[in-house]
């Protein structure tokens, strides 16, 4: 509208400038050519208009039907980490899209609400956040780029398929990264699609431009070779596809030189250990600093080691009301032993859902950024090992908080007022807490120096919600995986009595595959606990 105004603004000022020109049919000539102009102007504004209402429509239907049936379960829906990068992908980029596409309109109404509202959209940190989370659930459960594209998770109730823009956007943002492994994986996830004849504004010449290069990054030539003639046959012209044409038969040729020249045969790999080592070298690139990663991802699997048949006969189920506590004596809490050493015990019934219900209406107003105590400085920081929000609840916010740390004193018979507030948790895309300790050790004598309540002698765990798949507690040096359930929760020491720290209770937070996981803890400090958990002599006792 816009630019049909502004030639009509020329045309009525040239109109002013020359007011004879009625005495010249030569000069009236040019008018009509100048007005046959601007009706071609017009035609274009009005097929231009109808384009983008038509654009504005379809949109607005796929998102009609999309939000009411996601808003039904807002947390349910979220639960599909595909259907999470995909509202951090619309958010982000798609509805910045729109707005540029709207902005030509004068719908102002709709425009200055967009825009305000867009300061609130997620960043291009929350979608390369969610993506990077795909690709963690990825590794993390050996899950196919084809699986998470066509929506095959276990337990998914909202299923939802990826685009080709969609798996683009995985391999591109991997690819920034510099992991050529990912790039791989989802760039011929893409490149698949658009075989299998989806439409998508991305063409197979983009796709197999990034795919060639990390084929040629992860030392395989042959491959790189055989896409970069597929490209040329789709795109002679190809610039950089005929560069590295060139390039990959001469770096081939050395190679069969140099092989004649040793005499060594190369041994034929299994794809299945190609694969294995690619993802090993992509960790040694990427300089993973997680010594225990295969162990950590094989126990958030349910993989790794079990307990013998003989060590499981020792563990029980019971009633407790921990040494006749008078809030426990006509009530007794069911008790179940999870692991021998370290000893964990889960609880069951020990929440309840209106209780669970108020603490998670506390907490999500307060939801921030987790953090970690860096082992260096002693403070608080964010980590990208860890990937949730939290709050935290003292018992002055809510008479629940207050009954809550009232029951956990009971049941465990130490002191609660030297422990920490109630931390309330909430995994989102992916969300992890790689392996760590919840103690301070030797190495770190400040760690809660601030607290003034000595070391984190143990730990309680709440699970305040069942986890569709993924979100297991594990224990990486003794192979104990602790499962969500929601309405229980899981006690361990940290420490023994003694005071030293007990090394094998070193444990991780599985990332969610699929599900919304809540749970809260509290950590209980040495200070108070001198006669309710004497000391021991011995170091390990």
């Amino acid at each position: 509208m816009a630019l049909c105004w502004l030639a009509l603004s020329l045309l009525f000022q040239t109109l002013h400038a020359h007011v004879d020109f009625f005495t010249s049919i030569g000069q009236m000539t040019d008018l009509l050519y100048t007005e046959k102009d601007l009706v071609t102007s017009l035609k274009d504004y009005i097929r231009a208009e109808e384009n983008k209402l038509e654009q504005v429509k379809q949109w607005v239907e796929k998102l009609d039907s999309l939000t009411t049936t996601a808003t039904q379960d807002p947390e349910g829906f979220l639960g599909h980490p595909v259907n999470a990068f995909k509202l951090m992908k619309r958010l982000n980029s798609e509805w910045a899209d729109l707005e540029n596409l709207v902005l030509k309109d004068t719908s102002d109404g709709f425009i200055s609400n967009l825009t305000v509202q867009r300061q609130h959209f997620p960043t291009d940190e929350d979608q390369n956040g969610a993506a990077k989370a795909l690709l963690r659930l990825q590794d993390t459960y050996q899950l196919s780029a084809n699986d998470i594209s066509v929506g095959d998770l276990p337990g998914v109730v909202y299923k939802s398929r990826m685009t080709v823009e969609d798996c683009f956007e995985l391999g591109k943002i991997a690819y920034v990264e510099v992991d050529y492994y990912h790039t791989e994986l989802w760039m011929t996830q893409a490149l698949r699609q658009l075989d299998d004849g989806e439409d998508s504004p991305i063409d197979k010449v983009t796709v197999m431009d990034y795919l060639s290069y990390a084929i040629y990054q992860q030392g395989e030539l042959d491959r790189a070779l055989e896409l970069t003639k597929r490209m040329l046959k789709l795109d002679p012209t190809h610039q950089r596809a005929n560069g590295n044409l060139k390039f990959f038969e001469f770096q081939l040729e050395k190679q069969r030189k140099a092989k004649e020249v040793e005499k060594v045969e190369e041994k034929p790999v299994e794809k299945v250990e190609r694969s294995l080592d690619k993802r090993g070298a992509q960790m040694k690139r990427s300089k993973d600093p997680l010594p225990e990663r295969r162990r950590y991802e094989q126990l958030c699997r349910g993989e790794g080691v079990k307990m013998t048949p003989r060590r499981r006969s020792r563990l029980f189920c019971r009633y407790t009301d921990n040494g006749r506590k008078p809030r426990l004596l006509l009530a007794p809490l069911k008790q179940e032993d999870e692991w021998d050493r370290p000893h964990i015990v889960r609880y069951y019934d020990i929440i309840s859902d209106e209780e669970m219900e108020k603490i998670k209406e506390l907490a999500k107003p307060r939801l921030r950024r987790a953090t970690v105590h860096d082992p260096i400085t002693g403070k608080l920081t964010t980590a990208q090992y860890r990937v949730s929000k939290s709050a935290w609840l003292t018992g002055e916010d809510h008479p629940v908080v207050a009954r809550i740390n009232q029951r956990l004193e009971d049941v465990t018979g130490l002191n609660m007022d030297t422990a920490e507030e109630l931390q309330v948790a909430n995994y989102g895309v992916g969300g992890q807490y790689e392996p760590h300790f919840d103690f301070g050790r030797k190495d770190e004598p400040d760690a809660f120096k601030e607290l003034g309540t000595g070391n984190r002698i143990a730990t309680w765990l709440f699970y305040m919600s069942d986890v569709a798949a993924g979100g297991a507690t594990v224990f990486t040096d003794v192979g104990a995986a602790v499962w969500p359930k929601k309405g229980t929760a899981v006690f361990w020491y940290n420490l023994f009595a003694s005071g030293e720290g007990d090394y094998s209770t070193r444990h991780a937070a599985c990332p969610v595959l699929v599900g919304n996981k809540w749970v809260s803890n509290k950590w209980i400090h040495e200070r108070g606990q001198e006669f309710r958990r004497p000391c021991s002599l011995s170091e390990v006792e």
